[in-house]
């Protein structure tokens, strides 16, 4: 379990990290979803693109010298870039009164079980707040 409730305490498990906080020290808890970024792939892709480029215009070598590693490069390329298919990376942001923030990574297949207890402890400070105010 990666929330543990109890009824003024919230404990978060990570890993072999864990935070304690009372329920009123937590001003925003979330489920937050972010694009991976490409850099190292893209930059190559670059690379090689602008060395297959200067080889064609610039130098005398014929078409097979540099066109061959230059396809077995995109390839390679290709092969690194959609090799990992989750396209986007998921982290539980906690917030608290003092303004510290936490993000932790998590896991694309826990992102469900995580939601849900998200949910909960929102639904229950929902309620402790209207029974505050009532």
């Amino acid at each position: 379990m990666f929330i543990t409730l109890t009824s003024d305490k919230i404990t978060f498990r990570f890993k072999s990290k864990q935070w304690h906080y009372h329920f009123d020290e937590i001003k925003e808890l979330g489920l937050v979803r972010r694009k991976k970024m490409f850099y190292l792939e893209n930059t190559a892709f670059a690379a090689v693109t602008a060395i297959t480029y200067y080889f064609m215009i610039f130098t005398n070598v014929s078409d097979l010298y540099y066109i061959i590693p230059a396809v077995l490069c995109y390839t390679i390329l290709v092969i690194a870039r959609f090799y990992h298919t989750d396209e986007f990376v998921y982290l539980v942001m906690i917030k608290d009164v003092y303004d510290n923030e936490k993000r932790i990574k998590i896991a694309s297949n826990d992102r469900l079980l995580i939601g849900k207890q998200i949910d909960s402890f929102l639904e229950l400070q929902f309620n402790q707040n209207i029974k505050k105010t009532a």
